[in-house]
């Protein structure tokens, strides 16, 4: 009886949490954007999530000229959904909006090279790639093992390491894009401006100013503030209140 109470539970939360999700679409079609915000946040609020709901969200944002939520929403999408070209797009558009113009410093040296070479797939489709090299592996294997010609076991044979080079090379690259996904806290500044300063005091003195949108990564945290770092390499320190985090 209760495992039928459960699922009859789960159904129902499915069943609202889609309601709520087309009843959102119907409010962003009648351009009446804070009623789809309200239904799609709904949603977030009962604990579900989904790369659609926060892509929605970031869209009815969008439309309400609302950089910093609008560039959040679409950031937490792509979060769930690393490989979606148009959460990609909008989020570019999104980010025209903000008035901060960090420019990117690019890495140099090996570490560019492990970077990019690595930040080409999500680590979970690395995990996949290795996956069907793993499989192809055990056909080569399977083809050395059981032909009897030598020409074609020689061509087997290297073909095994090739396909387990693929394989070590491909679960290396998961685990270092994991590695980094996880050591990376980036967070969204909500408030319309604030001072980015050059130590956690509100009377220091002000590094720059930061407004609403602009990407940052903290790097450690003193009581209610926050040191981070901007994509041209500039470090400084910021109120708690006046970001937030994406991945929370």
């Amino acid at each position: 009886m209760k495992k039928i109470l459960t699922l009859f539970l789960l159904v129902s939360q499915v069943f609202w949490a889609q309601t709520a999700f087309e009843q959102g679409n119907q409010y962003y079609q009648k351009e009446n954007y804070q009623g789809a915000i309200s239904s799609f946040e709904s949603i977030i609020n009962s604990g579900k999530q989904s790369a659609a709901v926060y892509f929605n969200l970031g869209n009815c944002y969008y439309k309400l000229h609302k950089v910093a939520p609008a560039i959040y929403n679409y950031e937490k999408a792509l979060l769930l959904s690393p490989n979606d070209t148009e959460i990609k797009t909008n989020l570019d558009f999104a980010r025209k909006m903000a008035i901060d113009d960090i420019k990117v410093i690019p890495k140099v040296g090996f570490n560019k090279l492990l970077s990019d070479f690595t930040s080409k797939y999500h680590y979970d489709t690395w995990a996949w790639i290795a996956v069907v090299f793993a499989f192809l592996f055990l056909g080569f294997f399977a083809g050395y093992y059981f032909l009897e010609k030598t020409s074609l076991k020689r061509i087997f044979f290297i073909g095994m390491f090739v396909w387990l080079f693929g394989i070590v090379l491909s679960a290396a690259s998961g685990f270092y894009e994991k590695s980094r996904n996880d050591n990376e806290r980036p967070a969204i500044v909500f408030a319309e401006s604030t001072p980015l300063k050059s130590e956690p005091k509100t009377g220091s003195q002000d590094a720059t100013v930061l407004h609403e949108g602009t990407k940052v990564y903290i790097l450690e945290s003193i009581a209610n503030w926050k040191k981070v770092a901007l994509t041209d390499e500039t470090t400084g320190w910021i109120e708690e209140s006046a970001i937030k985090e994406i991945k929370n």
